[in-house]
């Protein structure tokens, strides 16, 4: 009788191992859909979820760097056709998308629209002077005029620019190059983000997620528009991704390294993994902008669509700007990266002072994996005009071809904040360790509770059967 109980408490001791092994085999899964469903739930833009309270705000402090390009001999450039040699100064730092979004919309379609305030606040204390610091640099109406009054009226706005007094460049505080001054050859207000403060971006419509959450933050419609009219191709007028790198709404939630990210700016734009980083004791994956983004078309074909001018771009072997002329009113504006980081070699050849340096001038985002929220990010563009050669024009007439000439590059960059960062790891993390920790603990424990009993109750019924035959 001694014997059978203690072959039945063996038998149960395995059995009682073995559902505590599969139960914790069986949590695993369990617990990730339920912390999975946890995050869906939270990350869709709608009334009392965390999404909709950080996407409405404007909680998070974006700041916006910029460095601008100090001609150092602009009178050689104008009097005798020398390279134009510039040095970079800044960066004057603003506070920016600080406002909430205005005019919320929840659509029949599960879109959300709304249309987002935008300001910027001069922060002296992260600015190497103040706003009232004067640059030499390209001026902007003399540019612009180049461009958009045809070659046989050039006479004519040669003696518009001598009347004002205009030359091919102009010193200017960095105020007034940004924000607006009286500019004497247009007789108006002209500035590069001139008008900025009191107006608004959009109106955007984005999908909620609430159908589904991998479409969360994507534009539906900018402007009413499902897709861009400025390339007047199907393909570069298409609309991808979000409006903007941001710390409000996931990108892709329970992404890998193999995960691709997209966003629109001008254009659709893409993002690949880079490497992983330790962001205030979170693991963050890096996505940083494709180099083949800005390819020449005779490398990357899919950016054919977005070459325009076959002269100002050497037959569309122009590689590292994007001319947005297009979608400026026929202003002879081209983005890129700063310094014209991954742009041809003549871009650097025909402005001399520019060091490009992926560290310092790449755009990349820091993406929490589990949740898909961007904890930080740096936003690198640099803004370009161009201007060339004219018989008619005196400021002009030594300039030997086709310039694209850096004005300024920013960095809008924002990162999660301690206290954020200290709510991240307490409310998900610390429940994602602790599942990790319950259910290694009870595969452990079991799976050892049932080798224990099977091998004693293989010793004891070895042990008995040898007394049996003795």
């Amino acid at each position: 009788m001694g014997c059978c109980n203690r072959r039945c408490g063996l038998i149960a001791g395995a059995v009682i191992g073995a559902a505590v092994a599969i139960l914790g085999g069986v949590l695993l899964p369990v617990g990730n859909s339920i912390i999975r469903e946890t995050v869906e739930k939270e990350a869709v833009i709608e009334n009392g979820t965390t999404a909709y309270d950080n996407w409405v705000a404007g909680g998070v402090v974006v700041y916006r760097q910029f460095w601008l390009f100090d001609v150092q001999n602009a009178e050689e450039v104008v009097r005798s056709g020398a390279t134009p040699v510039v040095l970079e100064k800044g960066p004057y730092t603003y506070k920016t998308r600080y406002l909430a979004k205005e005019n919320i919309t929840f659509n029949s379609n599960l879109t959300a629209s709304f249309v987002l305030p935008v300001g910027a606040i001069f922060d002296p204390s992260m600015s190497v002077g103040p706003e009232e610091d004067t640059v030499t640099s390209l001026n902007l109406a003399v540019a612009v005029t180049y461009s958009l009054v045809p070659t046989e009226l050039h006479g004519v706005l040669d003696k518009l620019i001598t009347t004002s007094k205009s030359s091919l460049f102009q010193l200017r505080t960095v105020k007034e190059l940004l924000w607006g001054y009286n500019d004497p050859l247009f007789k108006s207000q002209l500035g590069l983000f001139f008008p900025y403060n009191g107006t608004y971006e959009g109106s955007f419509n984005v999908y909620t997620g609430k159908d589904d959450i991998s479409k969360v933050g994507m534009i539906d419609r900018w402007r009413g528009e499902r897709s861009l009219h400025f390339w007047n191709d199907t393909y570069c007028d298409m609309i991808n991704g979000t409006g903007a790198a941001h710390l409000q709404l996931p990108l892709l939630m329970f992404m890998e390294p193999t995960s691709m990210l997209f966003f629109f700016a001008f254009r659709s734009v893409s993002a690949s993994f880079e490497a992983s980083h330790d962001l205030k004791g979170i693991e963050v994956y890096r996505f940083a902008l494709q180099q083949n983004t800005l390819d020449a078309p005779n490398v990357n074909p899919d950016n054919r669509c977005f070459c325009k001018n076959q002269k100002t771009t050497r037959n569309c072997t122009l590689a590292g700007v994007l001319d947005i002329s297009t979608c400026q009113d026929g202003k002879p504006i081209f983005i890129s990266l700063p310094h014209f980081l991954y742009g041809s070699e003549y871009l650097r050849e025909d402005v001399k002072g520019l060091h490009p340096n992926k560290e310092h001038h790449d755009t990349f985002l820091d993406v929490e994996p589990t949740t898909g929220f961007t904890l930080r990010f740096a936003k690198r563009i640099q803004v370009n005009m161009m201007y060339g050669p004219s018989k008619n024009i005196t400021v002009l007439q030594k300039v030997r071809d086709y310039t694209i000439f850096p004005l300024l590059w920013m960095n809008e960059t924002a990162a999660l904040d301690d206290e954020t960062a200290a709510m991240i790891k307490g409310e998900l993390f610390s429940r994602i360790d602790m599942l990790d920790i319950l259910w290694k603990a009870l595969l452990g424990s079991g799976v050892a509770v049932f080798l224990v009993c099977s091998i004693s109750y293989c010793m004891v019924r070895r042990n008995d059967n040898q007394s049996k035959l003795v």
